[in-house]
């Protein structure tokens, strides 16, 4: 489709636009003259040190964690050829939030950038446990998958509760990151994730056009040359470590990753070479978009990004598993 390139131009001119907005609005609006100046280094301090030190990072890292959620999305929906697959409904995030819980219930860790590793580990065993059961007769079952991902999250979540009721230490440091947010982080948070999310980002390049074999399911797929269980394994892994690096900088944001292919596949297609970079601009558009309602709606308090997509997603994960039904 030749409207394609123009519609990804479309996108990444709308990102840079809400990207502007992100740093522009919060508490106190910020004429956008101001928020060049400040960039450019014209400015200094007042509403200058505001966009330096508080926005651009928090507008930074919401495009890492966004491009990072919406690309994981497709890639999960892909690999498992199920439409309502996400890092949320595979389980990968509650396993990443239980691992950083549990970590700073018993090692005291007081940072986010402490974090990371124990929710890329998190990630990875969840990931492998939803696979398990969704296993049948050696083959990958996509209903087994929803369902058991499902279960998952919840004996996760349960458990994560658990630990945080039974330490108030616990409760006070990770309620915050629990609830999923790019506020108040500092860009030495993003920086131990970032060699993480490049690996992963190129995976998802490297099976996306054997994803488009892989839709056709396995038999087909293999009759045509493709390494299913070779592409699996790369798509799973990059579906870890980009779910892993975002649940570890900003903490649990939900629907991201569902609603991002979602929003594309009526824009794009269903090719997932078109997909994956159509995700790469949705993902941190969604994000940046949610971010900036939450600092709008009770102005000048906040709502957390992870409450808003939450609040907004849940409607949209019901709508699409009627459709699914259907």
């Amino acid at each position: 489709m030749a409207r394609r390139p123009l519609l990804l131009a479309a996108g990444l001119c709308a990102l840079v636009l809400c990207a502007a907005l992100s740093l522009a609005l919060g508490s106190r609006s910020i004429p956008l003259s101001t928020v060049l100046d400040a960039l450019t280094g014209a400015a200094h301090g007042g509403d200058a040190d505001v966009v330096t030190g508080l926005r651009v990072p928090r507008t930074v890292i919401g495009l890492a964690v966004g491009a990072a959620l919406g690309v994981a999305g497709v890639l999960a929906q892909g690999v498992t050829r199920n439409p309502l697959a996400s890092p949320v409904t595979l389980g990968i995030n509650a396993g990443a939030s239980l691992a950083v819980v549990a970590a700073i219930y018993t090692l005291d860790l007081t940072r986010p950038v402490q974090y990371v590793w124990f929710a890329f580990a998190g990630a990875g065993v969840a990931a492998v446990a939803a696979y398990a059961i969704s296993r049948r007769g050696g083959q990958l079952d996509p209903v087994r998958l929803a369902l058991g991902g499902t279960v998952l999250t919840v004996v996760l979540s349960s458990w994560t509760s658990s630990l945080m009721l039974a330490s108030n230490r616990t409760l006070d440091e990770a309620r915050f990151w629990l609830a999923g947010s790019v506020a108040g982080r500092h860009l030495d948070t993003l920086t131990p994730v970032l060699p993480f999310l490049a690996l992963g980002l190129l995976a998802a390049f490297l099976v996306a056009p054997a994803l488009n074999a892989l839709a056709l399911g396995d038999e087909t797929a293999q009759s045509l040359g493709v390494p299913v269980a070779r592409i699996r394994l790369t798509g799973g892994l990059a579906v870890v470590l980009l779910a892993g690096s975002a649940v570890a900088v900003a903490g649990p944001v939900a629907f991201i990753g569902l609603a991002a292919p979602h929003l594309m596949r009526p824009l794009l297609g269903n090719d997932h070479r078109w997909l994956v970079p159509g995700c790469l601009i949705a993902g941190p558009l969604l994000l940046l978009t949610a971010d900036i309602l939450g600092r709008l709606v009770v102005r000048p308090s906040e709502i957390e990004v992870g409450i808003v997509t939450a609040f907004l997603g849940a409607p949209l994960l019901a709508v699409l598993a009627r459709k699914v039904a259907r």
